[in-house]
């Protein structure tokens, strides 16, 4: 499959689009309809026409922000009309949602008439929190947000001027704190006067570098007083007092360059002409005015930034906009100021100097994260962004004067952040970016199914692992090439030619011939069975891990794996867990597919691996052993068997936290273990969820998989000499890539044990 049918697919497959609407209150019933609408809509109508600042609190104005574009500068696509570019305002929105939960009306607006634009969005006020402008093309960009800002009581940003400009002048701060030169002393030249540039220029002013001493640059050179050409009254304000006609003349001993303009601007000897110990921004994309590694090679002490991932010092704006907003909604602020923008400058720039969290080293590969010339600025999904952005803009919204609902306590502001700041693409992406940092061989026993290839490629794309499909080989090589995928250099093994076929033959003979298996029955099984292949491929080293079970029932797939591989020592059994992800938090449910009717002993065995996985999914594990009976208010053998296991689990682990038995919902509600079971360790905050047999367990996570619609991830095998697991019968192409995530970092955990 091409690049350009993925993407097309990506947005177009299942629901149209990549954003829905939902309700956020029940509406099941005559009486909920009766005050989700008429007549009980009445009284929160009439207490907005009381006081127009009680739609935030009755209505989602408060979380609400319109994306706002008439289609005349998306992305590198130019002026490709309103129609055209909503696919990326769409866009704008997943990553509102998904870095700050602020939810998000794409507006595109069909006119480039700056003033009919600006009517309309003022007539749109109402019914937002805030506006973000975007992909709309200067000059008119310039002048939309002003006048907006004059004439609308609500936050207006337009995150394609100030988003690059925020992020670059943090690491900017950073790397002057690094070099020792003060920003009053320094010699900036801006290239690209276009949106990012110009607002680039402004915040350098507005944080301290004397105007004398910025130079905006455009494609026919050095805006200078005086100069005709090209001009708009936005350059006009930014003209230097300047000899200086071209980037190269103004490149003479400046101090910083911030390039928004295009591929290459910045030459080697433009570079070499510049102070000591630069500083480069070079953000043009795809393809930076130069790349890193050109300009190390040019000048030792250059400190350079850019706006791809691939090289460090990424300047990214959804590092901004989302927690920018976040803070403004959150006050219900009337404006976004500069005081509010450079409070984030200077959240950013603290942020890059704390510790790193080892949840983001590994998420990044492993390698060392600490503030100097290479890590300026935080990295896109460091989690904690949310946590320093939000606050700082809230405090810098209050302490302005346009808060107009101040937050009393930031403590508990902050607790709140944390609770709404969603764990579950947080914990997978963590968990694909553990994978990438090692990648391993993994098996797939069904290598000629189409859903196995599709996300085969996806790993070789994204480097989370080195798949091995078994199967006949021309078969998979002709379903490679009807699919259109690029598996060249993956390795393909077919068991009725692989060298090692014989050897896997003695050694399944060797493994089970006391257990009534004959060498002719082994060699049936290698050659017939992939199940038992793939096994063996880990078992002999010639694979890390194997994942299968995708068309199979659960026992056809964990079979042979017990037989070949069996589990690790000291254990008494496998056991099988789901991690159920849900819109705010991830949860660990066991056992819910092995073992059917536990003793107390198998109980605590379960717990305590299953806590351990937790903590493999950076989940701080909370362990609620699950039954009807409250802290003994049952003497049910069923009970008494799970009181057991808890007073096991806390015998064998002390340090974990773990209680039992408790019933689902008081492992559930903090208030109601406050007030009835103050003594309980958990404080009706568990995450990992212990079943006292595998029914209970099995109904519990399909239930919360179909009805509470929580993504699982699973079934996860644990306590296996070597690392396996299995797929689910359905599995959809990002299930089998989350599984192969999670069974490459298991193999990884193996080969560190």
């Amino acid at each position: 499959m091409s690049k350009r049918q993925e993407a097309l697919d990506y947005h177009s497959t299942g629901r149209k689009g990549k954003i829905e609407v939902i309700t956020t209150k029940p509406c099941n019933t005559s009486r909920d309809l009766s005050l989700a609408y008429s007549p009980g809509v009445a009284e929160p109508c009439l207490e907005i026409e009381k006081n127009p600042d009680m739609a935030y609190e009755y209505t989602a104005k408060g979380n609400l922000v319109a994306v706002v574009s008439n289609g005349t500068a998306v992305l590198g696509l130019g002026d490709i009309g309103a129609m055209a570019g909503k696919p990326v305002m769409e866009g704008k929105g997943v990553l509102f949602k998904s870095f700050a939960d602020v939810d998000v009306f794409d507006i595109e607006l069909n006119t480039k008439d700056s003033d009919e634009l600006i009517r309309t969005v003022k007539l749109l006020e109402p019914t937002f929190g805030g506006i973000n402008l975007e992909d709309i093309k200067g000059p008119e960009c310039f002048y939309i947000e002003e006048e907006l800002k004059k004439i609308c009581d609500i936050p207006i940003f337009h995150d394609d001027q100030h988003g690059t400009a925020i992020i670059s002048a943090a690491g900017m701060v950073n790397a002057l704190e690094i070099i020792g030169k003060d920003i009053k002393d320094v010699k900036i030249v801006v290239n690209g006067a276009g949106a990012a540039g110009i607002a680039c220029a402004n915040l350098a002013i507005t944080m301290g570098i004397n105007k004398d001493n910025v130079i905006l640059c455009d494609t026919k050179g050095v805006i200078y007083k005086g100069r005709t050409n090209g001009m708009n009254e936005y350059k006009e304000r930014l003209a230097a007092e300047t000899d200086a006609r071209t980037l190269e003349d103004a490149m003479v001993d400046a101090d910083i360059f911030f390039g928004v303009s295009a591929k290459g601007a910045l030459t080697p000897n433009m570079l070499k002409s510049m102070a000591k110990d630069p500083i480069v921004f070079a953000m043009a994309n795809p393809d930076p005015e130069i790349t890193p590694d050109e300009a190390k090679a040019v000048r030792g002490d250059v400190i350079i930034g850019t706006g791809r991932s691939d090289y460090n010092n990424q300047v990214n704006n959804v590092l901004c906009f989302p927690f920018l907003f976040r803070g403004a909604l959150d006050t219900h602020a009337s404006a976004i100021n500069d005081e509010m923008k450079l409070a984030c400058v200077h959240a950013l720039a603290k942020l890059a100097k704390e510790d790193v969290p080892d949840s983001v080293r590994r998420a990044y590969g492993g390698e060392e994260i600490k503030f100097g010339r290479e890590y300026l600025i935080p990295k896109p999904f460091d989690p904690r962004v949310l946590l320093y952005l939000a606050p700082a803009v809230a405090k810098a919204a209050m302490d302005s004067g346009v808060a107009r609902r101040p937050i009393e306590d930031m403590d508990k502001y902050l607790e709140r952040l944390e609770a709404m700041q969603g764990r579950s693409k947080e914990i997978m992406r963590g968990m694909i970016n553990k994978a990438k940092n090692d990648p391993k061989r993994l098996v797939f026993p069904e290598g000629d199914e189409e859903k196995i290839l599709r996300a085969a490629q996806i790993l070789v794309d994204e480097n989370i692992a080195k798949p091995i499909l078994l199967g006949n080989e021309a078969e998979i090589r002709n379903k490679i090439s009807e699919l259109n995928l690029d598996l060249n250099g993956v390795e393909i093994v077919d068991p009725e030619t692989f060298e090692k076929r014989s050897e896997y033959i003695d050694a399944m003979f060797a493994k089970r011939q006391r257990r009534g298996v004959t060498r002719a029955e082994a060699k049936g099984k290698m050659k017939n069975n992939r199940h038992y292949f793939g096994a063996m491929m880990v078992d002999q080293g010639d694979a890390d891990v194997v994942l299968s079970g995708i068309n199979h029932h659960y026992p056809e797939t964990i079979r042979p794996a017990l037989e070949i591989i069996g589990r690790q020592d000291g254990l008494s059994k496998v056991h099988g867990v789901y991690m159920m992800v849900t819109k705010k938090q991830a949860v660990f449910f066991a056992d819910t597919t092995v073992n059917i009717e536990p003793t107390a002993e198998e109980l605590a065995e379960t717990a305590i691996l299953t806590a351990e996985k937790a903590k493999q999914f950076d989940v701080e594990p909370k362990v609620a052993m699950l039954s009807f009976s409250n802290y003994g208010s049952s003497d049910h053998p069923q009970c008494l068997k799970v009181k057991k296991a808890t007073a096991l689990v806390k015998e064998q682990a002390p340090d974990l936290i773990v209680d039992g038995e408790v019933q689902a919902n008081v492992a559930l509600d903090p208030e109601l273990t406050e007030a009835q079971y103050p003594f309980s360790g958990l404080k009706g905050d568990a995450n990992v969820f212990i079943f006292p047999d595998l029914n209970s367990g099995n109904i519990s996570y399909k239930l919360l998989n179909k009805l509470g619609e929580a993504e699982a991830v699973g079934p996860i095998l644990m306590g296996m000499k070597k690392p396996v697991h299995v797929l689910q019968r359905g599995d959809d192409v990002s299930d089998i890539v989350n599984m192969a995530a999670v069974a490459v970092v298991d193999a990884q955990d193996a080969a560190n044990r």
